[in-house]
């Protein structure tokens, strides 16, 4: 393994590898450098066992609580000796098996991207050891390794070339260019040339696809470029989205508050002498009632909702939380190769000799364009074909096939074309000459036709208009056009001479082409920017070409900045963080440069997204907030670093699941809203009634019952309300915003406040007026009273967290799977409350049949009582407008 071995001859890398360059590895010397070096492998990570990550599942504040809850109402239910009281702790046990047993099936990330790193890697190399060719296994390459390539090839290792000729290297998944990086071994790039730049290098897992060489290995395994990324795929630490970090400090907070009221409990039942027991019980209670046992679950089907709707928009979700946090984004940092564009060449523009100006590439050209194309095509190797969707499938160099598919449009078949005027002589491209030169017989006459570098073309023209030629050729590059010339020549009888194939010849015009945004791509920046959310172009392309990609789509506006990877280096972190939010476009970046940039828009307190599809993009896709893998022309490693997986590669798809991930979070706002209601009234009820009744309103179980059956139903399909139409004219919310800003928590704690005092009114009025002749009757009557209207009034306050519009001004049937899960909950407290058997395990008993009524009627009070408190929030609303 070597320092910057591009800035070294072949000659000084054998002497300091030991080796000869011709004959390759003596045999003697391969055992030292296997075990010096190890195996040309990537490292393997070391897995969690399941029983670990199970046991992870544990850390959370609110189950330990709930653990601690069963283990007292366990130990109560071993001294009393009744089989019946374990139901309550076996019940709570089983609850928190299975949250458990939810989120071990999450953890898989960072295993299934390294897997497909290792798969990426070449399983076979040819490799010239002690003068003779042979393949052996790419695992046991060392450093000073003579390797051999040739069109086809995955490159095993990372490799300094000796020799080549005409060799091109497919690098777009490295180094973001969609154009074949060429090569040639004579060449010594500067000590600080990026990757994309060292053209007398080959990279581990890149292919060739063009041409022959010969090359000495310089790295291997986790020490070649390839290798690197996996390392820091390693390093990277997954965060836990903001919806995770809410939900885990609302869970201590909840928990919190359960320990200091079973404390306060315990302390004021001490001093009024209650039983030691009760106080127990009633701390279980406590304990219940103050986690929302039903919360995670919900939110994760809700989420798991979204998840099927964004599926139907061709997003794949890898993690659940993963669509809150795209719904925050306020920066989307997007590779510009497959992603933004269709990493795929097209031909823009024909310029043919004596044209006043270039002439765009339609499907009925003039004949002189159409003439350009035919000498063009008939100098091409690459073809176009079509699958059987009707799709066209193009195979070779994709500057060649742009040109190909150029003239298909007008006609003009590769096929056909070859027939009519054959070739009988070719001169393949080369590095040194950048030109490709075919003789074909064209109407009883030899004619060269050369295409290639503009610049190395025009030297051997000696007709046409040649300064005319040079200046179109410099506004089509200012413009990101990558440009080949075409020229040709009538060729005397006789013997050809290759060496004056390209002589003399006869300027035809220049064809200008470039890998094309999307169609869809700039109004989904349009709708970004509309949303308050910053797009950010990161590629390995130049920048001129990046910058005027990013003009047309919107990204690099007015005051914007382009900056390369060289500028970038030169910044200090400071520097870089003053100017970031006016840096639209980085062109010709590394890997770790793309990890600085979201990791300062991180610092920035931004929630940042990355998308991309090559494995250049994956360590960034991984350490931002949420990263987005192009589905068909991604890498397996970038999909695996992903969070979300775009099916269709299209950038539109992003601002769909943008939108899809705000409306999901606001209708989890909504259940949170609920869902926690419930619990501060249960704690409120369970606290008062100890000091005012003595006794607990609520078996821990009739709780649970109501936390996790009457009211999980309602709340999954709150999460299912539509997306409002303007949620894309809202800017993002703060990183920092909790759930409960802008009076949200006030507006749960009232509701709180209410639930508690309507379930302990019904409590009083069960145990003064059920009829009962005993005072444990009387409990349990008024616990019956209490539960009935707790639980009916979650079923009907899901009406009202609906909209923050008025109930009576909503489609009642809009949600029929809220009106579906209403009325579930309603028959499921019927035949807890009705059904022998099941409402005495539960503790509950029947009423007299006036009781009932009287319940009903109370649990419809917080209908009038939001209303109200709606029609004062307009109210506000429009007065501060």
């Amino acid at each position: 393994m070597l320092s910057l071995p591009h800035t070294k001859t072949p000659a000084e890398l054998a002497a300091e590898f030991d080796v000869d360059l011709k004959n390759g590895i003596e045999s003697e010397k391969l055992p030292y450098l296997a075990e010096k070096f190890g195996k040309n492998k990537l490292a393997e990570v070391k897995k969690k066992s399941y029983l670990m990550k199970f046991l992870a599942q544990f850390k959370d504040v609110m189950i330990i609580i709930l653990l601690l809850a069963a283990a007292v109402s366990f130990v109560l239910a071993a001294i009393s000796g009744e089989a019946g009281e374990f139901f309550e702790p076996a019940l709570i046990v089983a609850i928190v098996v299975i949250n458990a047993i939810m989120g071990v099936s999450q953890e898989n990330k960072a295993e299934k991207a390294l897997d497909a790193l290792k798969n990426m890697t070449a399983p076979h190399a040819k490799v010239v050891r002690e003068g003779k060719e042979s393949v052996i296994d790419a695992a046991d390459l060392v450093p000073g390794d003579i390797i051999l390539l040739e069109a086809g090839d995955f490159v095993p290792a990372d490799a300094r070339l000796i020799s080549s000729s005409s060799l091109q290297s497919e690098e777009s998944a490295l180094t973001g260019e969609s154009v074949a990086a060429e090569k040639a071994f004579d060449i010594i790039p500067l000590e600080n040339a990026p990757l994309g730049d060292r053209s007398n290098m080959v990279f581990s897992g890149c292919s060739i696809t063009y041409g022959t060489a010969k090359a000495i290995v310089t790295s291997t395994g986790m020490n070649t470029e390839m290798g690197k990324i996996a390392g820091l795929l390693q390093n990277q630490e997954d965060g836990s989205t903001p919806l995770q970090k809410k939900l885990a400090a609302m869970g201590k907070y909840m928990g919190i508050a359960a320990l200091a009221a079973c404390a306060l409990i315990f302390v004021i039942g001490l001093f009024m002498d209650l039983d030691i027991k009760m106080l127990f019980m009633t701390a279980v209670s406590l304990a219940v009632s103050a986690i929302p046992e039903g919360l995670p679950a919900v939110v994760t089907i809700v989420l798991a909702i979204g998840v099927q709707k964004m599926v139907k928009r061709n997003a794949i979700i890898r993690r659940l939380p993963a669509v809150e946090t795209l719904g925050s984004a306020t920066v989307i940092c997007s590779d510009k190769t497959g992603t933004l564009t269709q990493n795929r060449m097209t031909l823009l523009k024909a310029y043919t000799d004596g044209a006043d100006l270039p002439a765009d590439i339609s499907n009925d050209n003039d004949g002189t364009v159409r003439h350009l194309l035919k000498y063009a095509v008939l100098c091409c190797n690459g073809s176009v074909t079509y699958d059987e969707n009707e799709k066209e499938v193009h195979v070779g160099d994709p500057t060649e096939t742009s040109v190909v598919a150029a003239a298909m449009k007008n006609g003009l078949f590769k096929e056909s074309l070859n027939a009519d005027f054959p070739r009988v002589a070719e001169l393949p491209f080369d590095s040194d000459r950048k030109l490709m030169t075919s003789v074909n017989a064209v109407g009883g006459k030899r004619i060269a036709i050369v295409k290639g570098a503009f610049d190395m073309l025009i030297k051997r023209c000696v007709k046409g208009d040649l300064k005319a030629a040079s200046a179109v050729n410099d506004a089509l590059g200012r413009n990101a056009l990558r440009v080949i010339a075409v020229a040709f020549k009538e060729l005397p009888e006789g013997d050809l001479k290759l060496d004056e194939l390209e002589t003399d010849l006869t300027f035809m015009g220049l064809l200008g082409m470039i890998d094309p945004p999307r169609p869809e791509a700039k109004a989904a920046v349009k709708e970004c920017r509309m949303a308050g959310i910053k797009p950010v172009m990161i590629t390995g392309d130049h920048v001129i070409t990046a910058s005027a990609i990013a003009k047309e789509l919107g990204i690099l506006a007015e005051g914007d900045e382009a900056v390369t990877g060289e500028e970038l280096a030169a910044m200090s972190d400071e520097e870089l963080t003053a100017r970031i939010r006016k840096i639209s476009v980085y062109a010709r970046v590394s890997p770790s440069d793309k990890i600085r940039i979201v990791k300062t828009w991180q610092a920035l307190g931004e929630i940042v997204s990355m998308t991309g599809d090559g494995v250049n993009d994956a360590p960034a896709l991984k350490a931002a907030d949420i990263g987005c893998a192009m589905g068909i022309t991604g890498t397996d490693v970038a999909k695996g670093a992903a969070d979300i997986t775009l099916t269709d590669d299209n950038f539109a798809t992003i601002v769909h699941a943008v939108k899809e991930g705000r409306g999901i979070y606001d209708n989890i706002k909504k259940v949170i809203g609920y869902l926690l209601g419930t619990n501060i009234g249960e704690i409120l009820t369970v606290f008062f009634a100890m000091i005012i009744f003595k006794t607990p309103p609520l078996l821990s179980m009739q709780l649970l019952w109501i936390n996790l059956v009457t009211d999980s139903l309602p709340a999954i399909a709150l999460g299912m309300e539509d997306i409002d139409d303007g949620i894309m004219k809202r800017k993002p919310k703060p990183a920092n915003e909790g759930i409960f800003a802008n009076g949200f928590g006030l507006r749960i704690l009232i509701q709180g406040i209410m639930f508690g005092a309507l379930t302990l009114i019904g409590y009083y009025i069960g145990k003064e007026f059920g009829g009962a002749d005993t005072l444990d009757a009387q409990i349990i009557s008024g616990q019956t009273t209490a539960f009935i209207i707790l639980a009916l009034t979650q079923v009907i306050h899901s009406f009202n967290m609906r909209s923050e519009r008025s109930l009576f001004k909503l489609n009642p049937f809009s949600n029929k799977k809220l009106n579906f899960a209403a009325l579930i909950g309603f028959v499921m407290m019927l035949f807890v409350v009705f059904v022998p058997g099941v409402n005495t395990a539960f503790g509950l008993t029947y009423l007299p049949w006036h009781l009932y009524p009287i319940a009903l009627g109370i649990a419809f009070i917080p209908i009038p009582v939001l209303e109200t408190v709606k029609l004062i929030d307009r109210i506000k609303a429009k007065k501060t407008a």
